[in-house]
Formats: structure tokens, sequence, C-alpha cells
């Protein structure tokens, strides 16, 4: 009987300390809109209990505020501007670069993607055969019949959620109320935003409920308890001084990170820093491979492990080319640094509007790096009445920006001329110096780099 015994529990412990599968639900262009981020409006119940099972982070901050390069730098672990055409919407992604989902294939994973992985963008042109984040399947249910008997599996689930173009009334149609929502301070408090907010919520909503059924696959074929989940989104929301851009509405985005056999739930928000090109050095650690010396991103399992309680104290954040919407192809390229009380942002090209030029050039329209919205052209509409909002989406900004964010969280006030933050400030602009020369980033010298690489849009 205490063989029995003995070798039950080895059973146990060899089940539960076994090699984990990963799956990444990331949403495209989401901000933190869901319940366990405290927003009492939108319902987000699958979301919610991934997160009571798990630990909550934040401030999570995506590499870059544009599709492409944050989901390459998920993928690679490496900031954009270390990845060439990578850094660029619309770009290539060189097979040269070591890729957590290649490097879990080779060791005997199953990976797969459904919908959007890594792009926009030709990845034909970095020597790819399939999309860098994996074969692309129909759906989850598809690829794990694939999926060998015993056999770890990866996969991506890449919703287009809640991208837009938006059927305007969804929301309120499917019962969200409007006059409920809290509007940010970057935007109109006026009833079409509160109209065009609420059909962004109903597709966060409807990702919520497809993560939802690709959990409940999980715990019907036995894999949930052993399978590491990562809910996250690639930038901010589609809206004006949103998305494409240094701020916080474009860059700390929702982190989540459940796996029931290996890490413990904990209910409070974690406010330890993040950068998402820490997920893939955690992927390879936690599945014990070997972290390749190229990947700059820093894992993350001693934290989730409750080996440290401090991640990071900073992040540092860029981009480069968003959408081709200025004259020549050009880049508006940003260099930044976020920590728990500044937010300190370069900008190398302040003569050029950050949203794109006023009038269309070549691709989406008037300011294109801001998607087309309602709540954008209320804006650019009626610019006499809403002379702020225009201002901070639309208009030219100064080479530095600072924001003091104990006293100014929404990121409006720039205080870069104040005196007193004179000490704080040098020591910002020393610290971003030294990560651009140590990620040997081209933007340390004049360039034009980013604006000649092909747009493949």
């Amino acid at each position: 009987m205490k063989k029995i015994l003995i070798f039950l529990l080895l059973a146990h412990l060899s089940f539960s300390q076994k090699t984990p599968n990963i799956i990444v639900f990331i949403a495209d262009d989401w901000s933190k809109h869901a319940g366990v981020y405290g927003d009492k409006v939108i319902k987000t119940p699958n979301i919610d209990k991934i997160a009571s099972e798990g630990i909550v982070f934040q401030n999570a901050f995506c590499a870059a505020p544009s599709c492409t390069p944050s989901r390459a730098a998920i993928l690679t672990g490496r900031y954009p501007h270390q990845l060439g055409e990578g850094g660029n919407l619309y770009g290539t992604l060189s097979a040269k670069y070591p890729n957590y989902a290649k490097i879990l294939e080779k060791q005997g994973y199953h990976v797969g993607l459904e919908r959007k992985g890594w792009g926009p963008g030709k990845f034909e042109n970095g020597g790819y055969e399939h999309n860098p984040a994996g074969k692309l399947y129909r759906n989850f249910e598809e690829f794990f019949s694939k999926k060998p008997e015993n056999q770890p599996f990866c996969f991506w689930f890449g919703s287009q959620d809640p991208h837009r173009a938006y059927i305007e009334g969804s929301g309120v149609e499917a019962g969200i109320n409007s006059s409920l929502i809290n509007v940010p301070a970057w935007l109109p408090n006026h009833p079409i935003v509160k109209s065009d907010l609420a059909d962004y919520y109903f597709e966060v909503q409807r990702f919520d409920r497809e993560i939802g059924e690709v959990i409940e696959k999980l715990k019907i074929s036995n894999e949930y308890d052993n399978t590491l989940i990562i809910v996250t989104s690639d930038n901010g929301m589609p809206f004006p001084r949103a998305k494409a851009n240094i701020y916080d509405t474009g860059t700390n985005i929702p982190l989540i990170i459940s796996w029931k056999n290996g890490i413990k739930p904990n209910p409070q928000l974690q406010n330890t820093f993040v950068n998402l090109l820490d997920l893939a050095p955690t992927f390879l650690e936690i599945t014990n491979i070997e972290i390749p010396k190229e990947m700059t991103g820093k894992s993350l399992l001693p934290f989730l492990k409750n080996q440290t309680i401090e991640h990071r104290q900073e992040v540092y954040l860029e981009r480069e080319r968003h959408a081709n919407v200025r004259k020549g192809n050009e880049s508006y390229p940003i260099r930044a640094i976020r920590n728990d009380k500044f937010l300190y942002i370069r900008n190398f090209e302040p003569d050029l509007h950050p949203a794109g030029d006023p009038v269309k050039w070549y691709s989406v329209g008037r300011y294109g790096d801001v998607d087309a919205s309602p709540s954008k052209d209320l804006i650019l509409d009626n610019q006499n009445n809403f002379e702020h909002y225009y201002q901070r989406a639309f208009d030219k900004r100064p080479a530095e920006e600072l924001y003091d964010l104990s006293n100014d969280p929404d990121q409006l006030k720039n205080v870069i001329n104040d005196k007193k933050y004179t000490k704080s400030l040098k020591n910002l602009r020393s610290k971003l110096n030294k990560w651009m020369k140590t990620t040997q980033d081209p933007r340390t010298k004049p360039t034009k780099v980013y604006s000649e690489y092909p747009y493949n849009g």
C-alpha cells in the first residue's frame, strides 16, 4: 500500500511539473477596458475569471503602439529598433532573429495560430514560409485535432477585435449603456464619442466571449490546468491620441497571466513594469529552453514564481513609421522612458505631424495615423469647438515632452520647461540615451532608414 501511495505521489508531481502548453490571446487595439481593470460598464466575465486564477499587471506596455513592430517584439524578445524593417508597420520580419514560436516548434511543440499573427506585412520577404507566429489554422479546434498525443502545444489566438472599422451603433444595440461610459479626458465628452466607445466595448466583449469558447475546449480536453495563458493586446485603443502614440493610451495595455499548475493566483494588481518583449524569454525559460543571447527581453518567471518582488522599474518605448501617411513615406520617430513618476518623450521630427499629413498622402486619409472613426471626424469637423482635443491629437509636438504622472495621470500638461523638474529631466535624458546606445538604436545618429524601408501595405 505504501509503495502504491509513493507511486501515485510521484505521478502527481510528474504531471504537475510537466512542460506546459502555451496559449496567447492577443487583441487588436485594446486598452485596459475590462472588469478586472475596474471598468463598470464593459462585461468581460471570461477575462475576469482567468484574472482571478492568475496575475494581473497594471504597468504592462507594448514595445511600440503599432501592430507589426509590437507583435514582432513579442515573438523575438527584441526591441523594434533591433529588428530592421520589423520596426515599421507593413514591414517584414527577418527569420534571422530568434523567434520563440520557431524555437518551441524545433523543440517538439505543436505550434499554430488563428486569424491575425505577426503583421500586417510581408513575412515572405523575411525568409518565412508561413506567418512567424505559426502555421495558420481555421480555429483552435482544427489546430488541436492535428496535435499528436502527449505533445505540448503553443497557440496564438489573434483576434481582430476591437480593431476598426465598427458597425456604428452596434454597442448600443447590443445593450451597452453609452451614457455610463467614462470618456477619457483626451476625448470630448460627447454623445458621438460615447456611442463610438460603446461600439469599441462591443468588440472587446466579443473577444472575451471567444476566449471563453477556447477555454472551455481546453477544459474539456483536460489541458487547462497545464496551460500557460496570456491575455493581452498589441497596442492601445483605436482613438485619437491613443493607438500609434507613446502616451499610456497607446502603450499601456492589459496583461493577464495564468497557469493553474505553475502560478499561484494573486488578486492584487501588480505594479511592477513589464514590456511585452519579456514574453518570449519567459516562454522559453518556463519550458526549460535556453534563452538566445540575441533576446533583450527579461524573463518574467522569477516574478511569476515569487522569487522577486519587482520585474522592472521602468520601460522604454518607441515608434517609427506607422502608416504611409506623410509625403515621401516619412516616419515619425519617437523614443521614450516611462516609470512610476514620469513619462519622458523625445520626438525626433517635431516639424512633422505626429498623426500624419493634414491631407491624404497615400493611405487611410487625412491625419492617417489616426484610424477613421466618428470620434476623429467629430474633432476635425468641429475644430473651433474642440481646439484642445485637436491640438493634443493632431497638432505638431515639441522635440521633448515630460509628464508628471502624480499630478497629471492623463498626460495632458507638458512640463518640459518647468525648472522644478530639471534634475529629474536630466536623469531621464541620460537613461534614455544610455538605453539607445546599449541597444544599438539607429536613432543615436541622424538616419532616414525607416522612411526608406518599403511599405508593403
